[in-house]
């Protein structure tokens, strides 16, 4: 039997907790790098290496303990993957990969070469170029930063003309690079969780349904309520994308259904995924630990539902300051609904805290079951 490798994480926040979680259960070492301590995922390392890694101390530091390196974003630099990379250590994803998704219009480029649908697009270099887009493919446009923008953070959605300048200067335009899309008016929201080795061997998840809060993942529904034809779609498409990017571990795949039977390519990530949290429940394999196999070389795990319906709800925060949770005794009495709260010390509106998933045997009690769960919780 192959000695079991020892994993390393870029980042400390919730995902990379839950990653852990995952791999503690295998057996497996873990070290995170966290640019603060007391991260959510240093309390449950082994290891948590403090600093920028973007500098050579804290690589050498991070390779010293780690055979094998993946990351909870995508917004550490390609560079410094590759950097990792040419010292000898193994990271997955790769930095070819990030070059490919973490810019999103290079993304978008790439999908679109392969011959997979996306929105219409274009680079954005002067307003001049939102006239001629709005001209072509008429109103609302989407304007998006390139890089770095998450949970609606770098998105800004154009109704008119009027819209432009105010959306310029708040998404940091000139110095901060952006391009367009063509609004969608989409019927759903569906995303596709595929866990990916290196050598090509593939599994994938339930197509599911997401609901978003200003712009952030609200409420996740499994399996998708769709025919059974549009989900073989989703997932063929889910497939393709992640082929076309090379994608190691988990890739989630958002996607816009149009109308009864189109099926657009919203966007990827590059790791576990706010769409993938109800498979820890849910799933004979979570998306967490189909991820360390993945990165690890090891057999992927069935994705097989374990109950017909589930939901989760994401805890957001609703004010800020000092992190102290009650209600999770309303919560925890509901049945088949578990509670996952991720260790924030402070909380502030918005911010992701947390999350319930309940299963149920339809989609309807799932949710009622998970929303009563959510809304008892206060932090």
């Amino acid at each position: 039997m192959a000695e079991l490798q020892r994993l390393g994480i870029l980042g400390g926040g919730q995902l990379a907790r839950m990653t852990l979680q995952a791999a503690i259960g295998l057996g497996i070492d873990t070290v995170i790098v966290s640019e603060a301590p007391d991260s959510p995922a240093g309390r449950v390392a082994r290891r948590e290496i403090v600093g920028d890694i973007g500098t050579a101390p804290v690589q050498a530091a991070l390779i010293d303990c780690a055979d094998v390196i993946t990351l909870e974003n995508e917004f550490i630099d390609a560079a410094i993957l590759e950097r990792l990379a040419e010292r000898g250590a193994t990271v997955l994803p790769g930095g070819a990969t990030l070059r490919l998704v973490q810019d999103k219009l290079i993304q978008k480029q790439t999908l679109a070469a392969q011959g997979l649908p996306v929105p219409a697009f274009r680079a954005v270099e002067t307003p001049d170029d939102l006239r001629r887009a709005a001209a072509e493919w008429g109103w609302p446009l989407v304007l998006k930063a390139r890089r770095n923008g998450y949970d609606g953070y770098g998105n800004a959605t154009l109704r008119s003309a009027d819209d432009i300048q105010a959306a310029l200067t708040r998404l940091g335009w000139p110095q901060r690079a952006l391009f367009v899309e063509q609004g969608i008016a989409f019927a759903r929201e569906l995303a596709v969780l595929v866990a990916r080795r290196s050598d090509g061997a593939t599994v994938v998840y339930p197509v599911v349904e997401t609901t978003q809060r200003n712009h952030i993942c609200h409420v996740v529904r499994a399996p998708a309520p769709i025919p059974a034809a549009l989900a073989e779609r989703a997932v063929a498409l889910a497939h393709a994308a992640v082929a076309a990017v090379g994608g190691v571990g988990i890739t989630a795949v958002e996607l816009f259904q149009v109308g009864e039977e189109t099926i657009l390519i919203n966007e990827l990530a590059p790791r576990p995924h706010n769409s993938g949290h109800f498979s820890i429940e849910a799933c004979v394999t979570s998306q967490f630990e189909n991820h360390v196999r993945a990165v690890l070389g090891l057999p992927l795990g069935a994705t097989d539902l374990r109950a017909p319906a589930a939901v989760m709800v994401n805890l957001l925060g609703e004010r800020d300051g000092t992190t102290s949770p009650y209600g999770l005794d309303q919560a925890l009495a509901l049945p088949d609904t578990h509670l996952h709260l991720y260790g924030k010390r402070e909380v502030r509106r918005g911010r992701k805290m947390g999350h319930v998933t309940a299963l149920a045997d339809d989609l309807a009690t799932a949710e009622q079951r998970a929303r009563a769960a959510a809304s008892a919780i206060r932090l």
